[in-house]
């Protein structure tokens, strides 16, 4: 079996290195605080916190924010968590406190409890009620753990929930909370700025990529022995970035097992998968705005844009906070294409 695994959660076996970010996680949830956990997407945040999680037996609640579409779904994604883990008679004795009772019903085809509300429903009594919920069913021996993913969608879902949210939080005990986000700036506006209502609400973790040495002995163990300095060149590419990287070494697993590739292999990959989202990379070329396309090309060219004068800088300032917003850029420390396929493919077709 191809030993490379992408585009879901990384884990067991597949999963690479993070010892120090999987100790920092596991000592904070031991204690009473709370996580705040930043990288850009694809960096692995999602299958670190399934391997943490995955080793304690607590009850926990695991919430997508850019699902939410509105206060009212938010809250009803927490009842319908706590539904998951509790039986319903518990839950029921816990809910007599709600002012307006959730419309539940049983999905025919999967048996998960759904739940509703009526229209026109005051959305912050739903969201403390939900809240509140979450705190009675929690217990001091068996503290419940609530991961809210791309929590910066939070300022986006209703103005002020931020601090609705801040307010009940901090009246809860026996629980912890694992905030996750991977548009930085945003996530920094929220936990570092001193106005803002969850500033230093939590441990703030920054996941990096992955080591280079870490990264590089993990290929080597699972390429056949045919593979030498295999490795580096799969990681000279992806600047070992943990999705792009797992997936060009499947890409590379497979034409050497599949195929009997053993010359350029690696570069014979590359090819292999830009050719295959060629399409993709044309329809996210083509809706970009002139400007943007500008940004991409300097940084396809290893230039900084900020420091090209062919445009302003507040010009070029704004396409980058764009392209970062849209996850087509990130920044470690230095401005650089997300994505290192669609990099090579703007140099192929563009430049």
């Amino acid at each position: 079996m191809n030993p490379f695994k992408f585009g879901t959660i990384v884990d067991g076996d597949f999963f690479t290195d993070r010892v120090a970010e999987t100790a920092l996680l596991s000592q904070k949830l031991d204690s009473e605080n709370h996580i705040v956990l930043i990288s850009p997407r694809r960096f692995g945040k999602s299958s670190l916190v399934y391997k943490v999680l995955s080793g304690i037996d607590r009850p926990q609640i695991q919430i997508d924010l850019q699902y939410s579409l509105s206060v009212e779904d938010f809250a009803a994604q927490l009842v319908k968590s706590v539904f998951k883990i509790f039986p319903l008679e518990k839950v029921r004795h816990a809910m007599t406190h709600f002012r307006i009772a959730p419309i539940l019903s049983t999905n025919a085809v999967t048996g998960a409890m759904e739940v509703s509300f009526q229209p026109l429903a005051n959305s912050g009594v739903l969201l403390e009620d939900a809240m509140a919920l979450v705190g009675k069913v929690t217990q001091p021996s068996r503290r419940m753990i609530v991961v809210l993913d791309e929590f910066q969608e939070v300022v986006k879902i209703k103005k002020g929930l931020d601090r609705q949210l801040r307010s009940l939080m901090q009246k809860q005990e026996n629980l912890n909370y694992i905030l996750m986000g991977s548009q930085e700036s945003m996530m920094e506006a929220i936990f570092e700025k001193k106005t803002s209502p969850f500033y230093h609400f939590g441990q703030m973790i920054r996941l990096p990529k992955i080591p280079y040495d870490d990264f590089h002995a993990y290929i080597v163990d699972r390429m056949p022995k045919t593979s030498s300095g295999v490795a580096s060149e799969i990681l000279h590419f992806t600047s070992c970035h943990p999705y792009y990287t797992q997936q060009l070494a499947s890409q590379v697993w497979d034409m050497f097992t599949y195929q009997g590739c053993k010359e350029d292999v690696v570069s014979r990959a590359v090819e292999a998968l830009i050719t295959m989202h060629d399409l993709d990379y044309e329809r996210l070329w083509q809706n970009l705005n002139r400007t943007d396309r500008f940004t991409l090309r300097q940084l396809a060219e290893m230039k900084q844009p900020m420091q090209n004068r062919s445009q302003a800088a507040s010009t070029s300032y704004s396409s980058l906070q764009r392209l970062i917003k849209a996850g087509f850029i990130i920044r470690t420390p230095h401005y650089e294409i997300e994505d290192p396929f669609f990099h090579r493919w703007i140099l192929k077709n563009i430049v």
